[in-house]
């Protein structure tokens, strides 16, 4: 059983990862109405394959990376649907999204170099921005304007992930996965024993 509710919860993680080049397809051939709905099903399964990893004791540090990379190319397939749809929202809000890519790109970097792979931390504000991210791209597709009180609020939080996720980087010399946040860690980190001391 357990076996199989593993596999099932990584097939869903699966599934995002393997629509999100069709979804990017659908955005730059002007297909709105089907981008907006797959881009509805991809969000939703992103909440749905964490619930049930956790529900069933199915986590594992492969599932971790599978959901990442999920999540990435479900915001990168949304980010395709606002260049081919709110390119006139782009150009508005570019400096903001500007941060947020650097600051993206700079974790990845610091991640590849240093664990050779994407974090996985999937802290309380890692969750909390994709969530916020969620909500504001599927509210960016599915009313006539742009909900920028929502979009500052995750814009925000996002930022806040993204430099928590470079100090962590900086922190955890071994890849970790479900790290609360850093302040959890750096409590940890003082609650280790001093390393014994050696005569001289």
């Amino acid at each position: 059983m357990k076996a199989y509710s593993y596999y099932f919860v990584n097939g869903i993680t699966a599934w995002r990862i393997l629509v999100a080049p069709l979804v990017i397809f659908m955005a730059f051939r002007q297909l709105q109405d089907l981008f907006k709905w797959f881009l509805v099903v991809s969000f939703l399964t992103d909440a749905v394959d964490g619930y049930l990893a956790r529900r069933y004791g199915v986590t594992s540090k492969r599932g971790a990376i599978l959901d990442s990379i999920g999540d990435d190319l479900t915001v990168g397939a949304a980010i395709a649907g606002m260049i081919a749809f709110k390119m006139d929202f782009i150009r508005q809000e570019l400096s903001l999204l500007l941060i947020m890519a650097f600051l993206y790109v700079l974790q990845l970097c610091m991640a590849l170099v240093r664990y050779r792979k994407m974090t996985g931390f999937h802290t309380w504000f890692a969750k909390a921005a994709a969530i916020l991210q969620g909500v504001f791209l599927l509210l960016l597709f599915f009313l006539p304007g742009p909900a920028y009180s929502v979009f500052y609020i995750m814009t925000s939080v996002s930022i806040l992930d993204l430099l928590e996720e470079i100090a962590l980087v900086i922190l955890l010399s071994q890849w970790e996965t479900n790290v609360k946040g850093l302040y959890w860690v750096i409590k940890r980190r003082k609650q280790l024993p001093p390393p014994p001391k050696t005569d001289a």
